[in-house]
């Protein structure tokens, strides 16, 4: 027990704290270096509106003023009759647009970082019973898990078959011998039986039965309550999601979104219900069809271990009878 109550703990601690960290925030976009040369253009490629267009080259007659030349620029003097051609330097490269961040890519899958915080924020207060109720049950079907399998490498058939025989050759000895240290619970419980047979084998056997059954059965009935809980806690935010959604009717401005994260809460918390409902349901079957398993083989070995002890007792009691007869008639 202090085994489990350690591991719900341990669980919900670890539930607390990824719930507790929020996603780190976007990088800031890395504007380009001053003087880094301007992207190249492919032929036939739009143009930059922003960019200044290139002048035509004008045909100057002889004699006429040539164009003011762009500052810093060289400037020579031009031949007569040249054609004179002037282009604007070009503007600085734009600061190119941020890449998408992770959390960008993730928000929408499924199996994103931060889709099961998402949801779980979006199912209201509800979601944290419903949480712990879930921790709950995987700790006690991973515990009954382990403890079956356990006892499924602690069966020793061989052995009982072996109790049996010894107990049909009248050895009791041997048999209570064969029984003791054994770790399967048909074996132990035959062992308190053949120790206490002079005084009251039937009830050792029944004693010894219903320990091997009430260990069995640990942790059913908190499955059996869980099963029973978790919709009736998927109800529950139903409710209270619809109630916050119809209480936003009355303002038109926040009337749909309100009413929208309202149901999508109802049908969060419905949804999780049932899924931990389904989740529990399945092994508290298992467990509870291998307990009745159990209790069918303790009934029956107890019944041949009476049947067996029984005879032999009448047998000896005859044999007895038949002595004591043969030695009144020889006197």
């Amino acid at each position: 027990m202090k085994t489990l109550l350690s591991a719900c703990l341990c669980s919900l601690a670890l539930a607390l704290t990824s719930l507790a960290q929020s996603p780190p925030p976007p990088a800031p976009p890395q504007p380009s270096p001053p003087g880094a040369p301007p992207p190249a253009v492919s032929p036939g490629a739009v143009a930059n509106p922003a960019a200044p267009a290139q002048l035509p080259a004008t045909n100057l007659p002889p004699g006429a003023p040539a164009a003011p030349a762009p500052p810093g620029a060289a400037t020579s003097p031009a031949a007569p009759g040249a054609t004179i051609s002037a282009t604007l330097s070009p503007a600085p490269a734009a600061a190119q647009s941020p890449s998408p961040t992770a959390e960008e890519k993730t928000s929408g899958g499924v199996l994103g970082s931060n889709w099961l915080i998402d949801k779980f924020r979006k199912g209201g207060p509800i979601m944290w019973p419903i949480l712990i109720v879930s921790i709950v049950g995987l700790t006690v079907v991973i515990e009954r898990i382990f403890w079956w399998g356990g006892r499924w490498f602690r069966r020793d058939p061989k052995r009982i078959e072996k109790v049996f025989t010894a107990i049909e050759n009248g050895d009791v000895a041997e048999a209570s011998r064969l029984s003791r240290g054994s770790r399967d619970p048909v074996l132990r419980m035959m062992w308190n039986g053949l120790n206490h047979q002079h005084t009251s084998l039937q009830g050792a056997l029944q004693v010894a039965a219903g320990i091997e059954i009430k260990r069995a059965g640990r942790f059913l009935v908190v499955m059996d309550t869980l099963v029973t809980l978790a919709p009736l806690l998927g109800l529950l935010g139903t409710i209270t999601g619809l109630i916050r959604s119809f209480s936003f009717l009355g303002n038109e401005e926040l009337a749909v979104q309100a009413v929208t994260g309202g149901i999508a809460e109802a049908l969060i918390a419905t949804a999780c219900g049932l899924g931990i409902a389904i989740f529990a349901l399945v092994p508290f079957n298992f467990f509870t069809s291998r307990v009745s398993n159990l209790e069918f083989e303790l009934q029956t070995a107890a019944t041949n271990l009476e049947v067996m002890l029984g005879a032999q007792a009448r047998e000896m009691e005859i044999a007895g009878a038949t002595h004591a007869s043969g030695k009144g008639a020889s006197i």
